[in-house]
């Protein structure tokens, strides 16, 4: 990982006004720096505000109080210059487009030349080269959640967003999708931030592991991860690794 910062939350927080007019305090005083090229996951207990930093660094909310930059600049510049890539739990296909259409439709969007040898090349690294010219509806959930990274992917984004991508499969599924997507990171090493609820997930996949407290959420523990990589799957029956997950799971406890 490189020294260079790349996504700075600085003491961010964020309330939000109620239809009643009561104010609700999502997230408080979150400060998270990730360096360029790294991988980070983001666990917590339901409605902490995982998925409200996420949408902060995605420029689709605004900060209440402190700033995110992403490479010094405001996430909006980067999301209107189409260089943050972004996967939610809801796939969000277009049922009318073929596969390979879904993948190309950043580039429409970004009012570019679609680069057909791009999108042939992610299609291949998520194994789907042979389901171009599929709809969506022909897809498992795990095939289509597949298509949603490589179209996060096919503009080479600077930062790589994912918010519970895999929350929706079942359990075998998610820990085979895990094993992809570490193999699709290491192609190009985006910088990543990962939430989830899933503390083998976060182990599996990330350099860093950050948990959040309940509601207001804020960063109450950092777990840095040693496993080399590529990681095998067997590395979630070792020792350590198990140690690991308690610990993390412990810290997510409401008396932690």
């Amino acid at each position: 990982m490189s020294p260079e910062t790349a996504i700075n939350v600085d003491h961010v927080g964020m309330v939000f006004t109620l239809d009643d007019g009561t104010e609700l305090t999502a997230v408080r005083d979150v400060d998270i720096k990730i360096g360029k090229g790294e991988f980070v996951a983001l666990l917590g207990p339901s409605g902490c505000g995982k998925s409200t930093i996420l949408r902060l660094v995605a420029a689709l909310e605004e900060a209440s109080f402190g700033r995110v930059t992403i490479e010094g600049q405001d996430p909006a510049e980067l999301s209107r210059a189409h260089r943050l890539g972004v996967a939610f739990q809801d796939h969000a296909l277009l049922p009318w487009l073929t596969v390979k259409d879904n993948v190309a439709l950043p580039y429409k969007v970004a009012g570019k030349k679609v680069d057909t040898t791009r999108v042939k090349e992610l299609l291949e690294l998520v194994g789907l080269g042979k389901f171009a010219g599929a709809r969506p509806s022909q897809l498992s959930g795990g095939m289509r959640q597949r298509v949603s990274i490589a179209r996060a992917l096919v503009l080479r984004p600077d930062v790589l967003l994912l918010d519970e991508p895999f929350g929706a499969l079942d359990a075998v599924t998610r820990r085979h999708m895990n094993v992809e997507l570490q193999r699709i990171w290491a192609e190009d090493e985006v910088t990543t931030l990962l939430v989830t609820h899933s503390v083998e997930e976060a182990l599996f996949l990330a350099d860093r592991v950050l948990v959040m407290t309940g509601r207001p959420g804020t960063v109450a523990m950092e777990m840095k991860i040693p496993f080399a990589r590529p990681r095998d799957p067997s590395i979630q029956r070792t020792p350590e690794f198990h140690a690991m997950a308690d610990k993390l799971t412990l810290a997510l406890e409401p008396e932690a």
